[in-house]
């Protein structure tokens, strides 16, 4: 297993994380996830740690506090072998300060996710959304004590828009407080927006990736292709309307070019969907899902080898879609002293 910086933060990460939203099966939206009770949950972890996948993510939403649960019990004996990261803000009860990220708040929600994870300590601890009705400081100076007491170890955001993330680290640099160190976004071949603002900031100021749905929330199983309908089973059946979009031509068109990498390397559609994030910028640990112990062996194929330069120049073309203003050089190749620096496309 590579291990990887997370961020600014010294501290490693393998390159590949599982995510256990598949734990639990509570809801409408996580039952269409998975619903991995303790037993299968702790064959998957011994799967996992077996093949040195130590992250373990989570978050105190999921299956209303049940991925929680099963997987700080199917950690039990062995919690100094994993690394825990877990998120909150969104709503997660039905009190008047049961979500967002004020004082009250997130101690309470960490003690809450503490005792449902079995653990003195949060390795990872991320903010689920941003919270405008909150200060900024507010927020950091309690996040700041938890790490003080022990309770987290560091601290970062999810789905934030990249205004949103500077402002919170322009913020602790003024405070002198903890400051973020991971990103927990999506990203994937049919999901690119993240190069546009977040890639950027990310190399800029230190931010590590946490990748979400790899997989284009199932699209690239290699299960789906064009002019047939979704497969049985597929969780767009139940969940589609949660999915981000997907142009449909965009979609087949990256599907082809996958098709033809997969008949090239001998590897799977979702191996190579997952080695091509491996080689992106900024991008420190990819989250994999499994509903089972046969998904998660076939994704734990995507480490050890590499595409080639040629390979992902392909797919890079397949997937690519015009960035909106301002990130359009509409300059046309004039001022280009005044040109952000170009991101490197692979690592």
């Amino acid at each position: 297993m590579e291990y990887r910086l997370l961020g600014r933060s010294g501290f490693r990460v393998p390159v590949l994380g599982f995510g256990a939203g598949t734990f639990g099966g509570r809801g409408p939206l996580f039952s269409a996830w998975g619903n991995a009770g303790l037993e299968e949950a702790r064959r998957m972890i011994d799967l996992c740690l077996e093949h040195g996948v130590s992250l373990f993510d989570t978050a105190d939403v999921y299956s209303d506090g049940a991925s929680e649960e099963i997987l700080g019990a199917a950690l039990a004996g062995r919690r100094h072998r994993a690394i825990i990261s877990t998120k909150l803000t969104l709503r997660a009860g039905d009190g008047p300060n049961d979500a967002g990220w004020s004082r009250h708040h997130l101690v309470e929600a960490t003690e809450a996710a503490l005792r449902r994870l079995q653990t003195d300590h949060i390795d990872i601890l991320q903010l689920h959304a941003f919270d405008a009705a909150t200060p900024v400081e507010q927020m950091l100076r309690t996040l700041d004590d938890l790490v003080r007491a022990g309770k987290v170890r560091a601290i970062g955001a999810s789905n934030f828009a990249g205004w949103q993330l500077m402002k919170a680290l322009a913020a602790a640099d003024r405070l002198g407080t903890e400051r973020f160190v991971a990103n927990q976004a999506y990203y994937s071949l049919v999901g690119r927006d993240y190069e546009w603002d977040l890639m950027p900031l990310g190399l800029d100021q230190g931010l590590g990736a946490l990748v979400w749905s790899p997989l284009g929330w199932g699209r690239l199983t290699g299960k789906i292709r064009r002019g047939q309908p979704l497969p049985p089973g597929s969780r767009l059946h139940d969940t589609a309307g949660s999915a981000p979009p997907v142009e449909e031509e965009r979609l087949y068109r990256v599907v082809d070019a996958l098709d033809a990498v997969a008949e090239e390397t001998g590897r799977s559609v979702p191996q190579i969907a997952l080695n091509w994030l491996l080689q992106r910028p900024t991008v420190s640990s990819v989250l994999i899902g499994a509903r089972d112990e046969a998904q998660l062996r076939q994704n734990l194929g995507a480490i050890g080898w590499q595409l080639t330069p040629a390979q992902m120049a392909r797919l890079d073309a397949a997937s690519a879609v015009t960035p909106p203003y301002p990130h359009y050089p509409y300059w046309n190749g004039q001022f280009t002293e005044l040109a952000p620096p170009a991101v490197p496309m692979h690592r």
